[in-house]
């Protein structure tokens, strides 16, 4: 069998390879030969990733804003959530690239590539990776390009988390840089879909406001200026402002299941593996999980284990994305707003701390039956008596 040129090659240097390589040298595995691959550098503000944590990340040096007082808001809500001991944080992309190009110049034994990744797959020395027309060959790869989307089959449900935010500034200060809103559902609702708008004061004058949807479908660009505006303007009753910024993205919010593995020896990471939480869109958190498990197994054993969720909290995610998806949440005989009312009885009947630590599925069982009894039970009864009808019959 002939030696492989790397120990192991990184596809995709987003979130995922990029938090893999710094993990796989905390872990000690600093002999390794490491390949890390991506179309071109990263140095823009492309994206922001936000979450909740109680306590400090490997990451904490970038972190770019941190709120310890929550609002959640809706037509007759308007309630500080009782967070702690979480806080919720924002990372921005510009932030973390320079965290990692600065911390990567440090790594000897970790090699940067540019170039268009085209396949991954095994080989006789394990795996190898197609860049720019030319064959690398390594013992593991780890993939977070997403070559191949998951089979969608009847027992499936799957939305689309899609948002666009406007980084603005007004000339006089408007916002309280100590209190973030994250979710604020007093806008449009259409149909099944939950619709709101998150606001992360940066300082006195600037916010981060975007309009997230959770539904089966985008909108044109025009709608998602429009609702933003709209919200500016009717809402904050905010006329004098400037767009600083502008993001928008899409997260697959799907019970589906992506492949772990897509050959023996390839491994696939992040969305591309399954880490997007199903029932929430966020992602990062669980990018961190994947990449330690992988790092710590890899130095004791040599072999690369993950970790996956349980099977009641895939359960819980198929049951929420099932509601939503179908529009099971009906008021007054509509079932316009429903998914607003989905979200109202979890915020108004449990403190954010218990919601907060059940999505990062870390309660009891107990905790886990005080979440589900503040819901709307035939709604979810219904949901949950769906879910098992569709994976078993």
């Amino acid at each position: 069998m002939p030696n492989p040129e790397f120990d192991y090659i990184i596809t995709g240097a987003g979130a995922s390879g990029l938090s893999l390589a710094y993990h796989l040298n905390r872990a000690g595995l600093t002999d390794k030969r490491i390949l890390l691959v991506d179309k071109g550098p990263k140095t823009a503000n492309d994206r922001t990733w936000c979450f909740w944590e109680a306590g400090d990340n490997v990451f904490e040096p970038a972190i770019y804003r941190r709120w310890q007082c929550l609002k959640f808001r809706s037509d007759h809500i308007d309630t500080v959530l009782d967070i702690a001991p979480y806080v919720y944080k924002m990372l921005r992309g510009q932030d973390f690239y320079a965290f990692m190009n600065a911390w990567l110049a440090q790594q000897p034994n970790i090699t940067r590539q540019y170039g268009e990744v085209r396949a991954v797959e095994e080989s006789e020395s394990g795996a190898r990776a197609h860049i720019d027309g030319q064959w690398h060959t390594a013992a593991w790869v780890f993939n977070s390009i997403p070559f191949h989307k998951p089979a969608q089959a009847r027992q499936h449900q799957s939305l689309l988390q899609h948002f666009r935010g406007w980084v603005i500034e007004a000339p006089t200060a408007q916002f309280d840089p100590q209190t973030a809103t994250i979710m604020d559902f007093r806008v449009p609702q259409m149909h099944g879909e939950a619709r709101f708008v998150y606001v992360l004061p940066l300082d006195a004058r600037r916010a981060l406001v975007e309009f997230t949807i959770f539904g089966p479908a985008l909108l044109a660009d025009h709608e998602y200026h429009s609702a933003l505006q709209t919200y500016l303007t009717q809402v904050m009753q905010l006329d004098d402002y400037r767009i600083v910024e502008e993001e928008n993205g899409v997260i697959p919010m799907t019970d589906a299941p992506y492949p772990s593995r897509l050959s023996g020896h390839v491994i696939n990471m992040g969305t591309a593996g399954g880490r997007t939480k199903p029932s929430t869109g966020y992602t990062f958190l669980r990018i961190q999980a994947q990449a330690q498990h992988i790092a710590h197994s890899l130095m004791k054993t040599g072999t690369p284990i993950f970790h996956e969720s349980s099977r009641r909290f895939k359960l819980y995610d198929s049951i929420l994305l099932n509601v939503l998806a179908e529009e099971r949440r009906v008021l007054d005989g509509s079932r316009v707003g429903g998914g607003k009312r989905v979200f109202e009885e979890l915020y108004q009947r449990n403190p954010a701390w218990l919601i907060f630590k059940f999505l990062d599925e870390e309660t009891t069982l107990p905790e886990e039956l005080r979440v589900m009894a503040s819901t709307h039970l035939p709604t979810f009864s219904r949901a949950a008596l769906d879910v098992v009808t569709r994976r078993f019959f």
